[in-house]
């Protein structure tokens, strides 16, 4: 085995970056950091020699415990990015982690992206489990998928590697939807199975991570454009307050599920004294979890917060942020949730959807130039719906435009631009057998309605996406209301392309100009 990681997932110019790491062979290993943007640039090289080390039983928990083989200085001509760390041994088996280079000091570019890292670590079950289930013991067959999910952790340790197809998914890796629709009587699928299987790909693989994924187009995208970003993880929000007030706009992009109080209280203040926000993502701050150990431990119970940790303060509690025991509903924020939206186009949900949104207010300011008129579809050829969706309820008013209803906090003043049906999970009288994980359906009930009756769950698999923007505070809140708009970009779809400069333009005081 080789195997390595880093002792921060950030660092600046200047800055040490230490490299933990074993090798079976334990001798010397060639380390290369590249960065991964449009292009990949290789900006350094060096050897270290590593030893053989083993992993604790726990190391999902409490990490590795490895000692630092070797160390790196983030260099001064460094840009601010994603740089991949390639550590290869004498047999030419190689292993990759990763490190954020952020800006010399916020505010060198007038828009900061903010990687999604919290949802990699959720999804890292590296040592076996992660916040899902006990994934090593669900790949070897050492458990049915039940078993496997009673099993997962609400400690998760930073201080350990990430399976390859999360941090380094190969060139080909599908995309996390359905790419045609279903046929007549057809069996219901989800993704690529044939990749699957052949790559042995867990069920949580595709779900986080930058490299070949979301974060990793728009980056594409934007570089291409001529559009300069600096980066910061999760983590850098949690950490330092007042990263953002630096910054016209900050973005994020493809999955960022899970978010921290601090960063959560970071992002309302900016968006509240003016700043900007463009969410290219969906499932956006559904989770709620807690930093500690300085950065090394997040603790994310999920279903479980309010029994696993009781006596928790609604600061420190962890569990959805829309749940009782937390009290915030990201839409209070983000505008929408993934509670009253969910999957398309993946399995039984919405199998036969159009995968685009149907346009209903073309005269909104996001559409401005990208010729599309109510009724039309944005993004049916990409697809751009699929994998997961944040939505809300809504009617139609007098003239036939879908209006919100202001409730877990969806804002009153939240603008509909386009909608498409989605599902929460797979109707259990289908007559197919579920392929979606199943969701805690009275739980979600209960923070939507009230009431978790069978009635009140049945209602919870029927939602829609939603395409929208709205005004908070002295700022304003754009979302995409889907995982894939960086898709869309990197498909070259001209109207997403339009929509996506007309946000950046609007929000970075450009409007009238092309980005």
């Amino acid at each position: 085995m080789i195997a390595c990681y880093t002792n921060r997932l950030s660092a600046r110019p200047g800055e040490r970056v230490d490299l933990h790491a074993t090798n079976d062979l334990a001798g010397e290993c060639s380390v290369e950091v590249e960065r991964i943007g449009a292009e990949i640039e290789l900006v350094h090289q060096f050897d270290i020699t590593v030893a053989d080390h083993p992993t604790p039983s726990d190391a999902d928990m409490n990490g590795c415990g490895w000692p630092a083989a070797g160390d790196f200085i983030i260099g001064k001509d460094w840009k601010s990015g994603y740089y991949r760390i390639r550590m290869t041994n004498a047999d030419k088996k190689s292993t990759t982690h990763f490190v954020c280079v952020l800006p010399e000091k916020p505010g060198k570019n007038e828009i900061a992206i903010i990687l999604a890292t919290n949802t990699y670590h959720a999804y890292n079950y590296w040592g076996g489990a992660n916040a899902y289930s006990h994934v090593t013991k669900l790949m070897k067959g050492q458990a049915s998928f039940e078993d496997a999910m009673a099993q997962a952790i609400g400690t998760l340790s930073a201080e350990r590697p990430f399976p390859d197809l999360i941090i380094a998914a190969p060139d080909d890796a599908p995309r996390l939807i359905n790419d045609r629709k279903r046929g007549f009587k057809e069996q219901p699928w989800a993704s690529d199975m044939n990749w699957m299987i052949k790559h042995h790909a867990s069920p949580y693989d595709g779900s986080a991570g930058f490299v070949n994924k979301w974060e990793h187009r728009f980056a594409e995208w934007a570089e291409k454009n001529g559009i300069e970003l600096d980066y910061y993880t999760d983590y850098d929000l949690d950490a330092k307050d007042d990263i953002l007030q630096a910054y016209k706009c900050a973005l994020f992009v493809g999955h960022s599920e899970y978010w921290s109080g601090k960063e959560r209280d970071q992002v309302e203040k900016y968006v509240d004294a003016g700043g900007n926000i463009a969410i290219l993502s969906g499932n956006t701050c559904f989770w709620k979890v807690r930093w500690e150990n300085d950065g090394k431990t997040m603790v994310n119970h999920k279903w479980r917060g309010h029994t696993a940790e009781p006596e928790a303060s609604k600061d420190d509690a962890t569990h959805l942020w829309s749940h009782e025991s937390v009290g915030r509903p990201e839409a209070e924020l983000t505008g929408l949730s993934f509670v009253f939206a969910g999957y398309h186009r993946l399995g039984m949900c919405v199998s036969r959807g159009a995968a685009g949104y149907t346009i209903y207010r073309d005269n909104h300011w996001t559409l401005e130039g990208t010729d599309l008129f109510y009724g039309d579809v944005l993004g049916g050829e990409v697809p751009l719906i699929g994998y997961e969706s944040d939505g809300c309820r809504f009617h139609f008013d007098e003239d036939e435009l879908p209006v919100p209803i202001p409730m877990v906090g969806v804002p009153e003043n939240l603008e509909i631009i386009g909608i498409a049906p989605c599902a929460f999970g797979e109707d259990p009288d289908s007559g197919y057998a579920p392929i979606i994980p199943p969701e805690q359906l009275d739980v979600i009930a209960n923070v939507i309605y009230g009431d978790d009756s069978p009635a009140a769950q049945k209602k919870v698999l029927r939602g829609h996406a939603i395409l929208a923007s709205f005004k908070r505070g002295k700022g304003e809140v754009f979302n995409t209301g889907t995982t894939e708009w960086a898709h869309g970009l990197a498909a070259g779809d001209p109207f997403i392309d339009r929509i996506t400069k007309n946000v950046l333009n609007r929000f970075t005081g450009k409007t009238g100009r092309a980005v």
